[in-house]
């Protein structure tokens, strides 16, 4: 059985952790399967934008601890992680804009898997936790790299330490998730967010985001170089030489974001 539903429609595709009886619960079988999806999603140059989903009522419940193929030594644990982290870096190195679509839980893995996106939109009745401490564990999945990043070190220890779980307001507030949404308007706010991202510079998207990566790794000189090298490759798009005759003919842009 299949743990992965893809579509694309007007440059968007649509990805769908698909084991709703699980809870969209992560496993060995579904990462080899995320994988295969991405790289063919990398590769298609009529993706514009990836939206990432669970289906039924939830996004994903974490790490399903009942599927360990091959034992729990440590050896076979890390093994496997490496084998996760393959698909991460592909997730995270994703040229194109990457929307992760929160409802339900999202819980341990799956919230870390979601903090790989660009963006999170979020359900009213999502929840999130990190509840490795509970079992003893550390966080896997690059939250200790995704979370301080985004809401500093003192409150990514708090919520990694507490293994208390959040809702989708306190997420909003703590920068985590974007935009909350009633479950009935989620999915077409996530589609019209990902439309519109679709319609940025597919040139000029890519190194911004590769320049936004190495905001925390470089010094100031450092990332003012990246900039000016990327800004010369940005300016000879034609995307660059459309916009701005769009500009002289006071025509209206490509891209606008949605209000």
């Amino acid at each position: 059985m299949s743990m992965i539903e893809v579509s694309v429609e007007s440059g968007v595709a649509t990805l769908v952790l698909a084991n709703p009886g699980r809870k969209n619960a992560i496993n060995p079988a579904l990462m080899r399967e995320l994988e295969v999806v991405l790289e063919a999603l990398r590769r298609d140059e009529s993706v514009k934008a990836l939206v990432l989903t669970g289906a039924g009522d939830d996004f994903s419940a974490g790490g399903d601890i009942s599927s360990s193929p091959g034992g729990t030594d440590a050896v076979t644990i890390r093994a496997r992680l490496l084998d996760y982290h393959r698909v991460l870096k592909t997730l995270v190195d994703f040229d194109r804009p990457v929307i992760a679509v929160v409802d339900g839980v999202a819980y341990g893995a799956g919230f870390g898997l979601a903090l790989l996106a660009d963006f999170v939109v979020a359900s009213d009745r999502a929840r999130f936790c990190f509840a490795f401490s509970r079992i003893g564990l550390v966080p896997d999945f690059g939250v200790a790299y995704t979370l301080p990043r985004m809401i500093g070190i003192q409150r990514a220890r708090a919520l990694i330490y507490s293994a208390r779980q959040i809702s989708a307001s306190e997420a909003l507030a703590l920068g985590i998730v974007l935009e909350v949404h009633p479950p009935a308007t989620l999915a077409s706010r996530a589609r019209e967010l990902a439309l519109a991202t679709a319609s940025l510079s597919p040139e000029g998207f890519a190194l911004t985001k590769r320049l936004l990566a190495q905001t925390w790794e470089l010094d100031f000189a450092s990332l003012l170089d990246a900039e000016a090298n990327a800004q010369a490759l940005a300016t000879t798009s034609p995307y660059v030489a459309d916009a701005v005759g769009r500009f002289m003919r006071k025509e209206a842009p490509v891209f606008q974001w949605p209000e």
